[in-house]
């Protein structure tokens, strides 16, 4: 049993164990991979991250992130299809190939999913398609209105396009995350404005990223929620290393210093901030 520092606890309410296990093929988990995640979440457990969101990208990652939170309780699936998948090969039919899945996944496991995503949109690389991008993006935004789940935003090079069909929706979507935020101070202050949350992690702590420090300082952490995106982007004090769940406590620590505030007010904000997001009630944090 882990003993978790009762004056706190913390959330990663963006993470891919699956990616750092390399696991992408529909079968069962090898004794090997549940024991590289159950140490992954103990090293998590040990600097107090009570509770991991494990995110999907694809059909089979959601798949998976479903069967993973069969498993290990402290960890809860998102399900959805990153922008990256509709490229400029994508037909209309593997959207409605896509949907089906994540469809007849609310359908039997409602009660365990507590998000869509991540979705959105991405014109970084020259293969997108962002007429296909659109269409898979409103198609999960409807799914999280039908299904009553919170909605994961992936936007990236693509701020007026993803503003453009979120503000359509502003009204009817009351649980929003824009993950990984990189975009501007006017997209940020909207988004807030309508109740939404900024994902912030690693990438606040990168030296040249001084325009999200400022914009942190801004809408400030009755916005925030804390996020690795583990593997990936993780703090600059192990950049150029894999991310993990743990270094969500860096990222508190790092936000603590930055607003100066104590690192239990941080924990105590983003987490209810979380449980608000994806309604869930675990953390044992006093949300008003």
């Amino acid at each position: 049993m882990i003993s978790y520092d009762s004056t706190f606890s913390l959330i990663d309410t963006h993470c891919h164990l699956l990616h750092i296990i390399n696991k992408s093929t529909i079968s069962a988990f090898s004794p090997q991979e549940l024991q590289e995640i159950k140490k992954i979440l103990h090293q998590a457990a040990l600097k107090n991250i009570t509770h991991v969101i494990e995110v999907g990208t694809t059909a089979i990652d959601s798949i998976l992130c479903v069967e993973l939170a069969k498993i290990f309780k402290n960890v809860f699936p998102v399900v959805g299809i990153h922008p990256h998948e509709a490229n400029i090969h994508y037909q209309k039919t593997a959207i409605a190939g896509n949907i089906s899945v994540i469809k007849n996944l609310l359908e039997v496991h409602t009660e365990k999913i507590v998000g869509i995503g991540e979705c959105g949109l991405d014109k970084h690389y020259p293969d997108h398609n962002l007429e296909a991008q659109q269409a898979l993006f409103e198609a999960q935004i409807e799914l999280a209105l039908t299904y009553n789940k919170a909605l994961v935003v992936h936007t990236r090079d693509a701020e007026q396009e993803t503003y453009a069909i979120l503000e359509r929706y502003k009204t009817d979507l009351k649980r929003v995350v824009i993950h990984c935020y990189s975009n501007s101070l006017d997209f940020a202050q909207a988004v807030t404005s309508w109740g939404w949350y900024l994902g912030i992690g690693g990438t606040v702590t990168y030296p040249k990223n001084t325009q999200l420090r400022e914009i942190v300082k801004k809408v400030g952490l009755s916005s925030i929620v804390l996020e690795t995106d583990a593997p990936f982007l993780p703090p600059q004090i192990i950049r150029g290393k894999t991310n993990a769940p743990e270094h969500i406590q860096t990222i508190a620590h790092y936000l603590a210093d930055l607003l100066e505030k104590n690192i239990e007010e941080v924990a105590r904000i983003t987490t209810c901030n979380s449980e608000r997001l994806f309604e869930y009630h675990s953390s044992g944090a006093q949300c008003s």
